[in-house]
């Protein structure tokens, strides 16, 4: 009861909403680096916002679901197909007994997520069953699939089945999503930057660099100057945290990164743009604007009614649709 690896993909590991409380013994709270397709994708299942789903990244993996099962997939655009029928993202589907998904191309985005009803079996740490490839904990033995590797299902909540079957609904998320301009909140080195540096930040075009990962991404652009050069203390940072290196290049940090950090910290991305930056691949151009603390907390209030209602909504439908099968 599960589904197994025909052929790995790059990077694909099991992941939670992250691990938290324990940023002072330096382990970050990592998990899924999209926030808003890790919810939805369990909200279409009927599974709870914290379930374990699959991160997944282009080349995707191919996957043969060994039990019939209802599963959902949120995030990136790959070109998801089922025995050759191509299905859509953010919508139940019912799918049978040795079933083969595969991913036929990159239409957009940088991640998808599959979420199964019941969730995967996982090994837990400190609380998450999230991975976290830096120490090889949690997730599926703390690594990332290989081929030939299965994820068995916690619970089996579909009946066979005898052919794909999507659900008449679909999840709408365009607002949840926004375009390259990238809201930030000022950072404590803010005021470092010399006059020409602080036009730039705001005004020039970065791009996400190759060696961009989990951890971080490193963003291509002007190099920007600070007024003195001088050295900061570590203090800490977060999923958002923008630095400045010593080359005069930018880092923004992502969901596994270091807990603290002694490189000037320039800005800090609200949060409500976490999913658009975790959907941005390599390439694509970013800009930045800044907006003040009770601006980024009254959108990140909307955001998460929001959620709720959608997965209010999610909830009420396979109720719904189920009661009546």
């Amino acid at each position: 009861m599960g589904l197994s690896i025909l052929k790995a993909g790059i990077a694909d590991t099991l992941q939670d909403q992250g691990r938290y409380g324990f940023q002072h013994l330096g382990i970050p709270p990592g998990g899924a680096m999209d926030p808003v397709a890790i919810l939805v994708s369990n909200a279409l299942v009927g599974n709870q916002a914290n379930e374990a789903v699959l991160e997944m990244h282009f080349p995707a993996p191919v996957l043969l679901f060994k039990s019939s099962a209802l599963i959902a997939l949120a995030g990136a655009d790959f070109g998801a197909e089922i025995d050759g029928v191509s299905v859509e993202l953010n919508q139940p589907l019912l799918v049978p007994q040795n079933s083969t998904l595969r991913f036929t191309k990159n239409k957009s985005g940088a991640r998808v997520y599959l979420s199964v009803a019941g969730g995967f079996v996982a090994e837990e740490w400190l609380g998450s069953f999230g991975t976290m490839l830096l120490v090889q904990k949690g997730g599926f033995n703390g690594r990332n699939l290989a081929t030939n590797d299965s994820l068995l299902f916690k619970k089996n909540r579909v009946e066979k089945i005898e052919s794909l079957i999507a659900l008449p609904w679909r999840a709408s998320l365009a607002e949840f999503y926004f375009g390259n301009c990238i809201q930030c909140i000022a950072g404590a080195e803010a005021t470092a930057l010399n006059e020409e540096a602080t036009t730039n930040f705001t005004q020039a075009v970065f791009s996400v660099g190759i060696q961009s990962n989990r951890m971080g991404y490193r963003l291509n652009g002007p190099n920007l100057n600070t007024i003195t050069q001088k050295e900061y203390l570590s203090t800490a940072v977060d999923f958002g945290t923008i630095q400045l290196l010593p080359s005069g290049q930018l880092i923004l940090l992502m969901a596994d990164h270091q807990t603290t950090g002694g490189y000037p910290k320039i800005a800090h991305v609200s949060s409500t743009y976490f999913a658009t930056l975790a959907q941005s691949p390599i390439g694509k151009q970013l800009q930045f604007e800044w907006i003040d603390i009770a601006t980024a907390e009254k959108k990140l209030i909307e955001q998460q009614q929001n959620l709720q209602q959608l997965q209010n909504a999610c909830n009420f439908r396979l109720q719904e649709y189920f009661s009546n099968d």
